[in-house]
C-alpha cells in the first residue's frame, strides 16, 4: 500500500491527512473517470521513533549504499525497534525473526532514499505554509489539539517541534512525488467500471425481503404436561385449518395469543435474513409465498407461520455503485503502478547491501 510505505506509526499522533489536489498531473479526458475522493493518498503524519535498540550505539557501520548515499546500521536498528517491541508482545523472539524484521526495515529505508533522491531530481519542494497547514490538520483531527498540547505530546516521545516539522516536510515531499509519478498516471474509464460491474454482479445484489404472519400459542416452560398437551392440540388444529385454506389473518385475530394479532392479523412485517428469531426464520425461508410452514416450538410457546411475500433478487443499478467501483479499481491500479514504478526506480539505481556487522 502506498500510504504505509514510508512511515512507522506511533499511536499518539496517528492521524490521517487527506492531501487533495496535490497530483500535479493531467486531468483524465474522454470517458476516463478519476475517483471523486482520491482516498489512496493518506499519510499518517507521525514522528519516526528516536529510541535506539539496546546496544545500538555501538553499531555505526554501513548497511547499504543507495547511489551515493549511505544507510547505517544505527538507522536500521532505530527503525526496527518499534516493530520488535510489538513482536515481543506475542512471545520471545529468536535471531531469525529479528533478522527478518531488520531486513524488512532496510528495504523500506532503501525505498525511502530512492524516493527522496527522485524528489530532489524533479525539484519537488514543500513550502513552510504547506507544512504549517499539514500540522494544523493534525491538530484539528486530534480533537482540536492546541499548539502547547502538540509540543507536550512530541516532547513525551522525545521530539522537538522543529524535528517534527522536518519529518512532516519529508513526508509531504514523498506524497507529492508519488502524486506526480504514480497517481497522475492512473485512470479508470467508464467502460472498465461497467465491465467490473457485469463480472461481479453478485456483489451488488440487494438482499431478499420477506413478509410473514404468525399465530402464537403461549406455553410456559414450567406448565404441567396436561396444559402443554392442550396447547399442542390447539396449535395442530389451527395448523390444519391454515393449511386447508382458511383465512390465516382471521385465524390469527381469533386464536393467536399475541396481543397485536387482534389488530394486525399476526402480521410480522418485512424482514431480511438475520432479522427474525432464528427458529421462525428457519421455518419461513424454505416456503413459497402463500405457504404455511411447520409448527415451530420456542421457549415462549408455539408458532404457526405463513410466508406472505418474498421479493425476487434484484441488483443495485450501476450508477448507484459506479463511484464505489471506480474508487476500488483506482486503488488497485495505483498500487500496481506504485509497485512497478518502485521496481523501475530501483533497477535504475545503484544499491549495494552490506552486512559487515552480521545483524541483518
Amino acid at each position: 500500500m502506498i500510504r504505509t510505505q514510508f512511515v512507522t506509526a506511533l499511536p499518539l499522533l496517528a492521524v490521517l491527512l487527506i492531501l487533495n489536489g496535490c497530483a500535479g498531473g493531467p486531468e483524465p479526458v474522454g470517458e476516463e473517470t478519476a475517483p471523486p475522493t482520491q482516498p489512496a493518498l493518506r499519510m499518517p503524519l507521525v514522528p519516526t521513533p528516536p529510541a535506539l535498540a539496546p546496544g545500538a550505539s555501538r553499531v555505526n557501520g554501513i548497511a547499504a549504499v543507495v547511489n551515493d548515499e549511505i544507510i547505517t546500521f544505527r538507522e536500521v536498528l532505530r527503525e526496527a525497534e518499534p516493530l520488535l517491541r510489538e513482536a515481543r508482545k506475542k512471545g520471545p523472539l529468536d535471531d531469525k525473526v529479528r533478522r527478518e524484521l531488520r531486513a524488512t526495515v532496510l528495504e523500506r529505508l532503501i525505498e525511502k532514499r530512492l524516493t527522496e533522491q527522485k524528489a530532489r531530481e524533479l525539484g519537488i519542494k514543500i513550502g513552510d505554509d504547506e507544512v504549517r497547514q499539514a500540522i494544523d490538520d493534525v491538530k484539528r483531527q486530534n480533537n482540536n489539539m492546541t499548539q502547547s498540547q502538540l509540543e507536550a505530546a512530541l516532547q513525551a516521545q522525545g521530539f522537538s517541534v522543529t524535528q517534527y516539522e522536518a519529518q512532516v516536510r519529508e513526508q509531504l515531499e514523498r506524497l507529492r512525488l508519488i502524486s506526480v509519478e504514480v497517481r497522475a498516471k492512473v485512470h479508470v474509464s467508464d467502460r472498465e467500471a461497467e465491465a467490473y460491474y457485469e463480472a461481479n454482479r453478485q456483489k451488488y445484489a440487494e438482499e431478499e425481503r420477506f413478509r410473514a404472519r404468525h399465530i402464537f400459542i403461549k406455553v410456559d416452560e414450567k406448565a404441567p404436561e396436561t396444559e402443554v398437551r392442550q396447547a399442542m392440540t390447539k396449535a395442530l388444529n389451527l395448523l390444519h385449518d391454515a393449511r386447508s385454506g382458511k383465512d390465516f389473518a382471521e385465524l390469527a385475530r381469533q386464536f393467536s395469543e399475541d396481543p397485536a394479532a387482534k389488530k394486525d392479523g399476526g402480521d410480522l412485517g418485512y424482514f431480511k435474513r438475520g432479522d427474525m428469531l432464528a427458529d421462525l426464520e428457519q421455518a419461513l425461508l424454505p416456503l413459497k409465498p402463500g405457504q404455511v410452514g411447520e409448527l415451530v416450538i420456542t421457549p415462549s410457546g408455539l408458532h404457526i407461520v405463513k410466508l406472505e411475500e418474498r421479493s425476487s433478487v434484484a441488483f443495485k443499478p450501476f450508477e448507484s455503485v459506479k463511484a464505489e467501483i471506480v474508487e476500488q479499481l483506482y486503488r488497485t491500479k495505483q498500487e500496481e503502478r506504485f509497485a512497478q514504478w518502485m521496481k523501475e526506480l530501483r533497477s535504475q539505481a545503484s544499491v549495494e547491501l552490506r552486512d559487515g556487522n552480521g545483524i541483518l
